[in-house]
């Protein structure tokens, strides 16, 4: 299956699946299924649904284990989403810095 960046936008666009990646980002271990759902109010069911569409966006990994499902987190994914943020992050940077460079400049002459 083919990933694309849309599904990754998707996927972190719900604060349930981000607390699910970072969850599983910070144990630095695959967890169950079961150990997951016990980490939210939600059903079992829901944060089953919310596991998948991570799944699909390339943002988890499924190891069938026995009887049991682990999941792991794979970032790589999140590289793009990364890199399109840092290009926004700059150039708001130099549009605050270029308008704070204004005003001080305005605010000087206006005082004199």
């Amino acid at each position: 299956m083919a990933i694309n960046s849309y599904s990754v936008f998707k996927a972190i666009a719900d604060p349930t699946r981000r607390e699910i990646i970072h969850l599983l980002a910070t144990t630095n271990r695959a967890l169950s299924i079961n150990d997951i759902s016990s980490k939210f109010r939600s059903s079992r069911q829901a944060v089953t649904k919310h596991i998948k569409l991570l799944k699909q966006a390339g943002l988890i990994e499924i190891e069938k284990k026995g009887r049991e499902k682990y999941c792991h987190v794979e970032v790589t994914p999140l590289k793009e989403v990364h890199e399109w943020v840092s290009f926004y992050e700059t150039f708001w940077s130099q549009k605050l810095s270029a308008l704070e460079s204004y005003l001080a400049e305005n605010e000087k002459d206006n005082s004199n």
